[in-house]
């Protein structure tokens, strides 16, 4: 028998497993806590209001946490565990460590949560739902969260590392990385677009503004002060300096006027595939927080623990 070319066992592949995203998807439902916890939505709400007044940036930071925990191992708060004897979680890999925040705020709404209904929400769920808010918050778009997911017991040190897309990748790196995921060149444009809030490390962007050419001068020489070639490396700098708490579309606006803070930001033009999408955006912010939506409904379901899969944790942190 002729052996299977590598482009069928490819497609196979990437056809089982958006076979198994649509399975898993079709169990969500935006109704699955109307009986057994009406009153959660809104209650998450509340806590992340409370949390973003208190600090814009917590905004950006909890939806990062959604973003970081679909992409290792599907939605199913893998990153939210602290390690312990049997595993080393995800919090201390490189993506992650002294990068990811936003932990208490999860513990405070888990608390309020579980009090209101013991044992029936998850905290994957609380994640995905915690990430729309926060957009809301910050003056972003909305969208129906599909709820339903169930938690995982353990977490992988490893799988951050092979699975979330570093500062430093090339377009095609981009673009590999969300296909990966079942995701298209387009929806990772539009999840980019999260890039309009929040803030980045000095490690993260010192070669672009020290190395790079396809940077604005003036923007680069900004940056430099807060980011010095050597030594601080926890230094913050705004990934949209124009709007850094407001979620809109000057992100993309900064891109084509060669302000991206990121190397894989500035990469989204670059004279590549995506720049006439930069463009659109750009000039449509209707479209942008459209597509940005969409895409966010889709990432949330990659991969969800379902029906008897996983559990539903207590504490966010551990396993029950």
């Amino acid at each position: 028998m002729a052996s299977l070319s590598s482009s069928f066992i490819y497609r196979l592949g990437t056809f089982l497993f958006l076979v198994r995203i649509r399975i898993a998807s079709a169990q969500l439902s935006p109704a699955f806590y109307n009986s057994t916890c009406p009153n959660v939505l809104s209650t998450i709400r509340a806590a992340v209001n409370t949390a973003v007044a208190n600090e814009a940036r917590m905004g950006a930071s909890l939806l990062r946490l959604h973003f970081h925990d679909c992409f290792v191992n599907g939605c199913d708060a893998s990153i939210l565990l602290d390690d312990n004897s049997t595993f080393t979680g995800e919090k201390t890999a490189a993506p992650n460590n002294n990068s990811v925040r936003g932990f208490d705020v999860i513990d405070t709404i888990k608390t309020q949560v579980e009090t209101l209904c013991p044992g029936v929400v998850s905290c994957a769920d609380i994640l995905a739902v915690a990430a729309r808010d926060s957009v809301v918050a910050l003056g972003g778009p909305s969208w129906t969260v599909q709820l339903g997911r169930r938690d995982s017991t353990s977490a992988s040190f490893s799988a951050v590392v092979n699975n979330i897309p570093a500062p430093t990748l090339n377009l095609s790196g981009l673009i590999t990385s969300f296909s990966n995921k079942g995701l298209t060149a387009n929806e990772m444009v539009a999840l980019s677009g999260s890039h309009t809030i929040g803030q980045a490390r000095c490690t993260s962007f010192r070669t672009r503004i020290y190395n790079e050419t396809n940077i604005l001068s003036t923007f680069a020489a900004t940056r430099r002060a807060n980011c010095p070639f050597s030594g601080g490396d926890n230094n913050l700098a705004p990934l949209d300096a124009t709007s850094p708490t407001t979620f809109d579309n000057a992100y993309f606006t900064n891109l084509i006027n060669q302000r991206g803070l990121l190397h894989s930001d500035q990469q989204l033009f670059s004279g590549g595939s995506t720049n006439s999408q930069v463009n659109t955006y750009a000039s449509n912010s209707g479209t942008f927080t459209t597509d940005f939506a969409n895409a966010m409904v889709k990432m949330g379901n990659l991969s969800p623990l379902t029906g008897t899969s996983g559990q539903i944790r207590t504490n966010c942190r551990r396993a029950n």
